[in-house]
């Protein structure tokens, strides 16, 4: 667990080098004292460790752009990829302070060692694409939605893919939650298309997305809180949470109406990863307890399955959270806490 005694620690994205695991996450101290102001002052801080257990501080990854900048508020959640040329390239959102937060855009770092981090002087600025997606002040929603970039490898190696937190142009003001869709070559020019789902899916936004085939079984991983569900979900009472939908495959047949919930709203921004024994797991950030006060600290890694029903599940038993947290120390060796000790002075 990652929990820091001067910062709240919510959504995050991870980069995995093969020896150690980086966690990259948002932070905001909590001398601000209600937490809902987190979301105007994070930067992104980073975290390494071998085993998803136990993690050590490296220094920030990220800060809030100079003025005038997309993203001299504050910079929001993200996704890292190693590129063919070795380097890593970090893409994030940004809001500024032109638009008093309310227009999210996306940019893109790059490092060499996962530590020093240089903003990309060539890359052009993301922001939605007005042909298929909601613009501010085209409806009531309160905010331009263009976060929280998912980046990964084209499956048939034709370039890249980019999902982000989107809204449809069209349907119901309050379900037009969709996978927004980007394409590139190389990394750094970018084009947007049409939305891989529909809109009147029942979810406003689509959150802190991402998409794995787990165990033969394409998912999309996403989060949506109670508040930002369409009305009849709300009206139905219908928790928020970590939600799954099922596809075809990793570019299609996502039906977002018919997610179902992979955690209530204790857990939120849920990211799948594999274990140095290949199994898959869960990481969140705890979000409320059980007096709904918000928690913001990273969980440990919990066990994900299928049930009988073809559904994903968490095991979280504590029996079986202990047996997977000592088999994982037990494969973790002197020798790679030896390199991350190294990896951590050097930094």
């Amino acid at each position: 667990m990652l929990r820091l005694p001067d910062a709240w620690t919510w959504d995050f994205w991870l980069a995995d080098t093969g020896q150690e695991y980086h966690l990259f996450f948002l932070r905001a101290s909590r001398a601000l004292r209600a937490p809902d102001r987190r979301h105007y002052r994070a930067s992104v801080g980073h975290a390494v460790s071998v085993d998803l257990f136990n993690w050590s501080l490296l220094p920030d990854a990220l800060v809030p752009g100079d003025r005038p900048a997309f993203d001299d508020i504050a910079t929001w959640t993200g996704s890292v990829v190693q590129g063919p040329d070795g380097l890593w390239y970090m893409y994030y959102t940004g809001i500024s302070a032109e638009e008093n937060g309310m227009v999210q855009r996306i940019g893109l770092s790059t490092s060499e060692d996962l530590i020093r981090w240089t903003r990309h002087s060539d890359f052009t600025i993301l922001s939605a694409d007005e042909r298929w997606y909601e613009k501010l002040g085209t409806s009531s929603w309160t905010n331009e939605a263009w976060r929280d970039p998912w980046v990964f490898r084209d499956p048939g190696g034709n370039g890249w893919h980019m999902f982000v937190t989107a809204r449809s142009c069209e349907g119901e003001v309050d379900s037009r939650g969709v996978v927004g869709h980007l394409v590139s070559m190389d990394l750094v020019h970018w084009e947007a298309t049409s939305p891989l789902t529909s809109s009147n899916s029942g979810f406003g936004v689509l959150e802190v997305m991402q998409v794995e085939e787990v165990e033969g079984k394409s998912v999309l991983l996403f989060s949506c809180l109670h508040p930002e569900m369409s009305a009849s979900r709300r009206e139905a009472e219908v928790k928020g949470g970590i939600w799954v939908a099922s596809g075809d495959d990793l570019l299609s047949g996502f039906d977002i109406a018919s997610a179902y919930r992979l955690s209530d709203d204790r857990l939120y921004s849920g990211r799948l990863v594999r274990n140095r024994l290949g199994k898959w797991m869960m990481l969140a950030f705890h979000n409320q307890d059980e007096n709904g006060e918000f928690v913001g600290e990273v969980s440990d890694p919990i066990p994900v399955g299928w049930d009988e029903e073809g559904r994903l599940v968490l095991f979280e038993s504590a029996p079986t959270l202990q047996l997977v947290r000592d088999r994982q120390m037990s494969e973790t060796s002197s020798l790679e806490r030896s390199y991350l000790s190294s990896r951590v002075a050097e930094a």
